[in-house]
């Protein structure tokens, strides 16, 4: 009988060095936090040979093995050629994609459809194969359902890679910026530096412990009326919900964010946010990039009811 051959190496990007190696997994194999659980108590992960507990930090360079069916991640990305897609900018190794509000960035589940990667590879079949986990079709970031904005898409490996080190790691360099209405005091300017934490569905403030990821954002007020203010937010680093998680902490929550504490807007059936520019270092030329996304005209009626105008409008 043949020996079954041994499982397959993740060698660690230098993005990913200092990342817990649990985490490190479920991003790369696309597995539910429970699965991953699952492995390391079974002993199915190892890192140079050795077994790894969760909490372990990796080193770029190091290469992860997870044993079983694990890395069975299932079929193909299905293509939707007759879902509507609004792109922003293509090139031969980048595509920038105006995402709706309500559609997911990429599906969770094998088979599963209506999202913006469905879209993408039904329009760039390259992407299907560029990113490790085949459900993205070669997304680099992703965006919260309900948020609208600048979504990126990679067209080769290498593109992919280099846009995956620049969302996180020591190379990041990626401007990521968001337009937000919220509602109660809030100063002119300013910055939040407070770890999140995961917690259920949201993600919470952390000041230290298992599970806390350093997160940083910059806030700019753009425009005031009464108690509502539309604000620019960058932030610095990719935590989920980083945008809502921080604005809430600070008694500003977004409006019509029900969970983070906003009170609804009328006339709006999701959060007010939007992803408004994304800039990068183009892979290929080396130059700045920059790319916007308008607001959607429901948003621009949400401003007009409370009595805030966006920049340029």
């Amino acid at each position: 009988m043949t020996a079954p051959p041994p499982p397959p190496a993740l060698e660690v990007p230098e993005r990913a060095s200092g990342r817990r190696v649990d985490l490190f997994v479920s991003e790369a194999l696309g597995l539910s936090r429970a699965r991953v659980k699952r492995l390391f108590e079974e002993g199915a992960v190892r890192v140079d040979g050795r077994a790894a507990r969760k909490g372990d930090l990796l080193r770029a360079g190091q290469r992860v093995e997870v044993a079983g069916e694990a890395l069975d991640r299932g079929p193909p990305l299905q293509p939707e050629p007759s879902a509507p897609l609004s792109i922003l900018h293509e090139d031969a190794e980048l595509v920038f994609a105006d995402k709706p509000a309500g559609w997911p960035s990429h599906p969770l589940q094998p088979g599963e459809t209506g999202t913006v990667a469905n879209a993408l590879v039904a329009r760039y079949p390259e992407c299907a194969a560029v990113s490790d986990d085949p459900r993205e079709g070669g997304l680099c970031h992703r965006l919260d359902v309900q948020t609208s904005g600048v979504l990126l898409a990679a067209r080769t490996r290498a593109a992919w890679e280099a846009m995956r080190g620049a969302f996180s790691g020591e190379g990041a360099d990626a401007d990521k910026r968001y337009w937000a209405a919220v509602q109660g005091p809030i100063a002119d300017e300013g910055e939040i530096d407070l770890p999140l934490r995961h917690h259920g569905d949201r993600v919470e403030p952390a000041v230290g412990g298992e599970g806390a990821r350093p997160a940083r954002s910059d806030f700019r007020v753009l425009c005031r009326s009464g108690d509502a203010a539309l604000v620019e937010v960058r932030i610095h680093t990719g935590v989920l919900h980083q945008v809502r998680a921080h604005l809430a902490a600070i008694g500003a929550p977004v409006l019509g964010d029900a969970p983070y504490g906003g009170r609804p807007l009328p006339g709006l059936s999701r959060f007010f946010l939007h992803a408004r520019s994304l800039e990068v270092t183009h892979p290929g030329t080396r130059r700045r990039l920059r790319v916007e996304s308008p607001l959607p005209e429901e948003l621009r009626g949400a401003l007009e009811r409370l009595g805030l105008a966006a920049p340029g409008s």
